[in-house]
C-alpha cells in the first residue's frame, strides 16, 4: 500500500499544473453544485466566453470559464486529465504543456465564437446566441489531445489521429455548432503546436512495447522470466 501510494503522488508530482487544475474544477464543481438552478446558469453566463463577455472582459472570461464544468461531473474529467494532461505535461514540461492548453482555449474560443456572430449576421442564428452559455475545460483538452500525436510512435500515431479526427470530426458534420467547430478548431491547433514537441521526452511511445510488458508478466511466463523450475 505504502509502494503504491508513493507511486500515485510521484505520479501527481510530475504533472503538477494539470492536478492542480484538476483541484480547482473539484472546488468549483462542488460550489455550483450548492447553487439552484437558476443561479447557477446565471453564474455561469458571467464567466461564459460568448460574444457579449468576450467584447467586453475578453481576458476575464478567457480565464474563469476554464475554471469550471458545465453542469457535469466531475469524476470523468480526473480521468480524462489523468490520460491526457499529464501525460503531456510530463512529456513536454509544464511551460510546453501550458502554451498548448492556453492556445487551443484560446484560439478556439475566438474562432468558434466569430463563426457565431458570422452567423448572427448573415440571419443563420437569433440574435440572443450573443448571450449563449460557453464554459468549460473541453477546448484545452481537445488541443492536448491532439498533441498527443506526436508522442506516439508511427504507424501508431497515425490511427490514433485518425480516430481523434473521426471523434472531434463527426459531431461538426452532423451537428454543425458552434462547439463542435471550437473543438474541431482546439484539434487543429494541438496539431499546429508540433514545434513545443521537437526534443521532447525522447524515442516516441511504441503501443507495443506495453503488450510485450502484459506478456512478460503473464502467469505462463513469470517462472521462466525469474529463472525458477
Amino acid at each position: 500500500m505504502k509502494r503504491a501510494l508513493h507511486a500515485v503522488l510521484a505520479y501527481i508530482r510530475s504533472a503538477p499544473g494539470t492536478y492542480l487544475w484538476l483541484l480547482v474544477l473539484f472546488f468549483t464543481t462542488i460550489a455550483l453544485h450548492q447553487m439552484s438552478p437558476r443561479f447557477e446558469r446565471h453564474f455561469l453566463y458571467r464567466r461564459s466566453t460568448n460574444i457579449h463577455e468576450l467584447s467586453t472582459h475578453p481576458v476575464r472570461v478567457l480565464f474563469q470559464s476554464a475554471m469550471y464544468i458545465d453542469g457535469g461531473s466531475w469524476l470523468p474529467y480526473a480521468v480524462l486529465y489523468t490520460v491526457f494532461h499529464a501525460q503531456a505535461e510530463r512529456w513536454l514540461g509544464t511551460v510546453r504543456w501550458l502554451a498548448v492548453v492556453v492556445l487551443a482555449h484560446v484560439l478556439a474560443s475566438f474562432i468558434s465564437e466569430g463563426a457565431l456572430l458570422w452567423g448572427i449576421h448573415h440571419d443563420r442564428a437569433p440574435e440572443s446566441a450573443v448571450h449563449t452559455l460557453d464554459v468549460g475545460v473541453s477546448y484545452a483538452l481537445a488541443g492536448v489531445v491532439a498533441v498527443l500525436t506526436y508522442r506516439i510512435a508511427p504507424p501508431w500515431r497515425y490511427l490514433y489521429l485518425a480516430g481523434v479526427l473521426v471523434v472531434y470530426g463527426t459531431p461538426l458534420i452532423t451537428g454543425r455548432t458552434f462547439t463542435d467547430l471550437g473543438h474541431f478548431v482546439a484539434v487543429l491547433i494541438g496539431l499546429a503546436c508540433y514545434p513545443l514537441t521537437r526534443g521532447r521526452g525522447g524515442a516516441p511511445w511504441n503501443p507495443m512495447s506495453l503488450l510485450t510488458q502484459v506478456r512478460r508478466y503473464a502467469p505462463g511466463n513469470r517462472r521462466r522470466d525469474t529463472g525458477r523450475p
